[in-house]
């Protein structure tokens, strides 16, 4: 039977098992306490180190590595493929598996991305009956040929005219809530989070719309409003513009990131398909997985201003250990008083152009940017640098990259490249900013799961795969500009869980068994949590993000203070140091 078998229905299925009910089926197994064990029937060995947990639902073999669920179980040892294992599965239990659309249960977020289309829809007819907003998009020079390919719309002034109009039962209300397009009061009323505003469609990969960016017009305050953080919508992971880049062109040779939902659009009516734009918040290493998974060229194009050159300084931090042969990152900074939509308006696609392609490498940036806060022109100053340079340098994944940087360095500090890298070698273990770097999605498990003092993170996530429920309540955004090894796959697991609030052990593992981390995941799940009344997984892994986010925030504090001694901090750095301090 045709058609893709259901998620939910997989993380049910998975539940419901009982894979000590299956194994022993086909492995002789003995109890031990709350386990059971036996000879492991994947390697050789003659004292039992293969354990099967019911009450986590997967086994693990503490000798060979092999790890999974019933379904990974089934995989292996009855040499099933996924499908065949799910049906057996599913046989056993005397449940069909769905197999189509007509048979498949409701998914939970359908009517999400419903309602977020209907009200996308309704948001562009209003554009039509408003000459206010269609006459600001024209003194912004967006035609309506662009307009309607970006989705463009308009949020009329009113308190409720989203509510009024699809908010008229006490389950659409609910629904408004979670895709953030109505805010309750205190009183418990409710009213419209974008009202007189020009609106913006954010759209995932698959073109589904998610959530929105809404424009004031005039000034109205903020000036930028997006949608919050939903079950959909995460800042953090998504890129507008980028669906409609990957629409109009066959092949993208390279991508510009921007500031703002205009810098694209205006880019795009230039011809310039190549733009993206955060959604608020500084690249994050998600943003930085998703670029790379489409092209090698990145470009950072910011505006000329303070707040533009501390926001490219941020985006270089993230993308350090993104870095590696093959891959290019360059910056461009306009002209004080420009952003992209204004420099293309007034001098042209072919000028904007000019400029990403002479953009500064990296690597020309970093030692740049650093050596203007530094005398030189003294032997301090040069020494001064290399220090400023090697908690930077040690974020970026060993390799080519990392040697020509270094030589980079040498040169401009007057040292060799042999010796300086033995420098910044020896004194790496004493910097707190020299953890190891993630290189892709899967180092990170790696790297957490080295011999020694377990991480924080390694912890967390040991946690959370123990005692799934305990990051029920947690606040992800502790996590937001937090740099460890592994904090991505810790952030995916806490998003997977708060989003599927009954996944089991088993479930996540399954979720994650095509993936690398996956191997890591079974040694993690399959550490004893204690037995006793006292101890509180949820409250211990909310103070291992405590943790975590007290870490990063001092980590900046110092990064931003050691800077202050050397140049004077923008408005904005100023700003951030009185309110993290």
């Amino acid at each position: 039977m045709a058609g893709k078998i259901p998620q939910d229905f997989i993380d049910d299925l998975i539940a419901r098992a009982d894979i000590a009910e299956v194994v022993g089926r086909r492995v002789q197994l003995k109890k031990a306490g709350r386990e059971f064990k036996a000879c492991c029937p994947f390697h050789d060995e003659k004292t039992p180190s293969f354990t099967v947990s019911p009450a986590k639902g997967f086994y693990h073999c503490f000798g060979c590595g092999a790890h999974g669920t019933a379904i990974g179980f089934l995989m292996e040892y009855d040499h099933m493929s996924f499908v065949e294992a799910i049906e057996s599965l599913a046989g056993s239990l005397g449940v069909d598996v769905p197999r189509d659309e007509s048979d498949r249960p409701a998914r939970r977020y359908d009517e999400l991305f419903s309602l977020l289309d209907n009200v996308d829809k309704y948001w562009r007819g209003q554009l039509r009956e408003h000459s206010i907003a269609s006459e600001y998009l024209q003194q912004r020079g967006i035609d309506g040929e662009t307009a309607r390919r970006f989705g463009i719309g308009f949020a009329p002034d009113g308190w409720s005219n989203v509510l009024d109009k699809f908010g008229k039962t006490p389950e659409a209300i609910e629904r408004l809530l979670a895709t953030g397009l109505i805010i309750r009061k205190d009183n418990g009323q409710h009213y419209d989070r974008f009202r007189e505003r020009i609106t913006f469609p954010i759209r995932d990969q698959r073109g589904r719309c998610i959530g929105f960016g809404g424009r004031a017009i005039g000034d109205g305050e903020p000036k930028y409003l997006n949608s919050p953080e939903t079950v959909l919508f995460h800042k953090g992971k998504e890129l507008y513009g980028l669906f409609e880049a990957r629409q109009a062109l066959r092949h993208i040779d390279q991508l510009v990131v921007v500031e703002g939902y205009m810098d694209v659009v205006a880019l795009a009516r230039n011809g310039i398909d190549f733009a993206t734009a955060t959604l608020g918040t500084a690249t994050t290493a998600e943003h930085l997985n998703r670029l790379f998974r489409i092209t090698d060229n990145v470009v950072f194009c910011f505006d000329g201003d303070r707040a533009g050159k501390a926001a490219a300084w941020r985006a270089l931090e993230n993308a350090l250990p993104q870095i590696r042969e093959g891959r290019q990152i360059r910056f461009v900074f306009l002209p004080d008083g420009h952003d992209p939509d204004s420099y293309v308006g007034e001098r042209g696609a072919d000028a904007f152009v000019a400029a990403i392609e002479s953009g500064l490498a990296l690597s020309d940036y970093l030692i740049g940017e650093l050596a203007g806060q530094v005398d030189m022109d003294t032997v301090d100053g040069k020494a001064r640098l290399a220090e400023l340079a090697r908690p930077l340098l040690n974020r970026i994944p060993p390799g080519v990259y990392h040697e020509l940087l270094v030589d980079s360095l040498a040169a401009a500090v007057g040292l060799g490249a042999a010796r300086l890298g033995k420098m910044l070698q020896s004194q790496a273990g004493h910097d707190p900013a020299s953890a190891q770097p993630a290189s892709g999605r899967s180092s990170p498990a790696r790297t957490s799961l080295k011999n020694g003092q377990p991480s924080v993170v390694r912890r967390a996530i040991t946690l959370l795969l123990n005692e799934p429920h305990a990051a029920d309540n947690l606040d992800i955004e502790k996590l937001a500009g937090v740099s460890r090894p592994g904090i991505d796959l810790l952030q995916d697991l806490i998003e997977t869980v708060q989003a599927e609030p009954n996944i089991t052990t088993a479930g996540l593992l399954e979720r994650w068994r095509h993936h690398e981390q996956g191997r890591h995941l079974g040694k993690l799940a399959a550490v004893e949590m204690p037995e006793s009344e006292e101890f509180d997984a949820a409250g211990e892994l909310s103070a291992c993000l405590d943790q975590l986010a007290l870490a990063g925030r001092k980590e900046r504090i110092e990064f931003l203070i050691e800077k202050q001694k050397l140049n004077p901090l923008t408005d904005e750095e100023k700003s951030e140091l009185r309110h993290i301090v």
